[in-house]
């Protein structure tokens, strides 16, 4: 059938008049019958957070998303847009897109009046029905609410016309989804002017004995800290959303990784670039270890963005690695861990005392992530071959530009070659399921890093930066 374009046409064709929130009900009860995920790209959330939103959808609530930085807020507020409809009809050149059934706006029911079933009609898509603004300090009510257009006033119009109103954000996304980010800080006198938008569903633009019955869905976000124990947002505001959803950091490790593997930016295509699962697990260890640090300030939180930016610089250094010393395949080492501190540094806010310890508490939770992975990938394994070597004098010593082949060329691995010394065990343990050169010195550098923070090994470090020595006991 051919897409309506008048009045008429679509009164013929049947479309159903319902409002932003039952179109939102009924696409979200379509996808929950047919078992379909909601939103498949969003971590860690199906048994938590997810539940609690699609109850509020199917309540018809407005909503309040309440979570630390870095817990895709955002991310989730712009999914709902998904359970909007592909398109939807509006009165053509309507501002505040008119339903052609019910238009609000002053021009629309002239319109509609001179033209009835001739009124023309146009189809806008899901982006141009969603709308966010950021709050700010300067924030005013004109850019959400609306306020008189000069240039209208100009052209001849007197000031007490409908038709001199600038409309702001929030009736120009009407029969759509309205988010405000960081609500907290939205000052508390434009606070009030989204008081009418909860409640009567309206708005009213100063000057001007008009309301217009807005048709959408408000949803804000707000750090739990601002929210719960500033009071920066008035009262009858809070009272006003109907639900509220408490989103959280990943909480297992695999989620962490998840979101790592997902979002974090891929190396220019040439040279190979491989993240060995193993320090990925220590990236999202290290990580949680900071979130349960006293010495973090953990209202801040420390975000998943942390994790993804060092996830991308153990690439990076592997790349930079390869890249220097000529080598076909890169893949990242332990000694790339310690190339994630100084970047790391101002990602995250401390709680201490003592000035200048800051890069003490990132190295002791970053050595707990790699003991914590090696005990559970290692642990249990035979090192006695590979320690008597050491306990015989071999001193191995490694860089974050040293090749792999170098490194591997330390030991003199004799006629049984690695499995002489438990290395290709250890490899498989690790998840390498290749033996070349870049995967064993990968896999077994970790080793040694492990026997040193276990104890059963010395490491010391040189003068020059990035470069270590591993040797017997002292």
């Amino acid at each position: 059938m051919a897409t309506p374009t008048t009045l008429g046409e679509l009164r013929r064709s049947g479309y159903p008049d319902r409002t932003v929130k039952e179109e939102l009900q009924g696409n979200l009860s379509a996808r929950l019958s047919t078992g379909a995920a909601l939103f498949p790209d969003l971590v860690g959330y199906d048994e938590s957070v997810l539940p609690t939103l699609e109850r509020a959808i199917l309540a018809g609530h407005d909503v309040i998303l309440l979570g630390e930085r870095g817990q895709a807020k955002s991310r989730l507020i712009r999914r709902l847009v998904d359970l909007l409809d592909e398109a939807v009809p509006v009165i053509e050149g309507c501002e505040v897109n008119d339903h052609p059934y019910r238009p609000i706006c002053s021009r629309c029911r002239a319109l509609l009046a001179g033209a009835g079933d001739d009124t023309p009609v146009a189809w806008i898509g899901r982006g141009d029905r969603y709308a966010e603004k950021l709050a700010t300090p300067d924030t005013a009510v004109a850019d959400l609410i609306g306020d008189v257009d000069p240039i209208r006033v100009a052209e001849g119009r007197y000031l007490a016309d409908e038709l001199t109103i600038h409309y702001g954000l929030v009736p120009r996304t009407n029969r759509g989804i309205f988010a405000v980010n960081e609500l907290p800080d939205l000052p508390e006198r434009i606070q009030v002017s989204l008081l009418n938008i909860l409640e009567e569903r309206d708005v009213q633009v100063r000057g001007y004995k008009i309301r217009l019955p807005l048709d959408l869905m408000l949803i804000a976000s707000a750090n739990p800290e601002d929210y719960t124990h500033r009071g920066r947002i008035i009262t009858p505001l809070k009272d006003r959303f109907g639900s509220q959803v408490r989103t959280h950091y990943p909480r297992r490790v695999e989620d962490e990784i998840r979101i790592m593997d997902q979002e974090a930016s891929v190396p220019p295509a040439g040279i190979p670039v491989t993240v060995p699962q193993h320090l990925k697990e220590v990236v999202a260890s290290f990580t949680a270890a900071l979130r349960s640090s006293s010495q973090v300030n953990q209202k801040s939180g420390v975000s998943v963005r942390f994790s993804i930016g060092a996830q991308e610089m153990l690439a990076a250094g592997a790349q930079r690695r390869s890249l220097r010393t000529g080598e076909p395949e890169a893949v990242a080492r332990a000694v790339d861990l310690w190339s994630i501190l100084p970047a790391a540094l101002g990602r995250v806010e401390f709680d201490t005392l003592e000035e200048g310890r800051e890069p003490d508490i990132l190295a002791r939770a970053l050595r707990s992530g790699v003991i914590a992975v090696w005990r559970r990938r290692l642990g249990g394994e035979n090192f006695s071959a590979l320690i008597e070597r050491f306990e015989g004098g071999l001193v191995v010593e490694t860089s974050d530009l040293m090749a792999a082949s170098d490194f591997l060329g330390q030991l003199d691995f004799g006629r049984r070659g690695w499995g002489g010394l438990g290395i290709d065990r250890f490899s498989r343990r690790l998840g390498f399921t290749e033996e070349s050169p870049a995967a064993v010195a990968s896999a077994l550098e970790f080793t040694l890093e492990g026997l040193h923070l276990s104890k059963r090994l010395n490491k010391e470090a040189t003068d020059t930066p990035g470069l270590y020595r591993f040797g017997g006991p002292a």
